[in-house]
């Protein structure tokens, strides 16, 4: 087969792929993950019903690909925040922000145990010990992510934007080791 062959299907596929995932993404906004269906995926991301089963065998394998992006992207910000401050302040309060936009609900749950959020949380531990390699002696890098990233969590449940600097602050105090009397 021609390469060119293979490329224009190659760019096809990511296409319908993308139109699919976008679609999801329209449709948990308006309706939440348990508002999805097969039915309006492939009606409004314009491909026959047929043509988005090759793709995905089920609604929950199509939820699935859009979370692992979108879980992709959020790490793939905190890096780029990274990069551009340079400050462990600033990744903290984007990835509470993160948490506090995206709460997770019962509905979502099952999505939250999957293998991708396995492996995305662990990157994300990873990457944070990384910048915490000299914030603390006492404490392993990796502890102190683990720390971070459950206690941020937290901020899918507070109820304002302020909460969640609050957390952020109380976060990061305990992070230093820093007394508050």
């Amino acid at each position: 087969m021609p390469k060119l062959w293979d490329d224009s299907i190659a760019t096809h596929r990511e296409a319908v792929r993308g139109a699919v995932l976008a679609t999801a993404a329209a449709l948990v906004a308006e309706r939440g993950v348990t508002g999805v269906t097969m039915s309006e995926v492939a009606q409004r991301a314009g491909v026959g019903r047929a043509t988005l089963y090759k793709y995905f065998p089920d609604v929950e394998s199509v939820l699935a690909a859009w979370h692992e992006r979108q879980v992709g992207e959020h790490l793939r910000q905190l890096e780029d925040i990274w990069e551009r401050s340079g400050q462990l302040s600033d990744v903290l309060e984007a990835y509470a922000f993160i948490c506090y936009e995206h709460p997770q609900s019962e509905p979502a749950a099952s999505l939250h145990r999957s293998e991708h959020v396995s492996a995305a949380r662990e990157h994300l531990v990873e990457f944070l010990a990384g910048l915490m390699a000299d914030v603390r002696d006492d404490v392993p890098p990796k502890e102190l992510a683990a720390y971070c990233v459950h206690a941020l969590g937290a901020a899918g449940a507070v109820p304002s934007k302020a909460a969640v600097r609050r957390l952020v602050a109380v976060t990061l105090t305990g992070l230093r080791g820093e007394s508050s009397g």
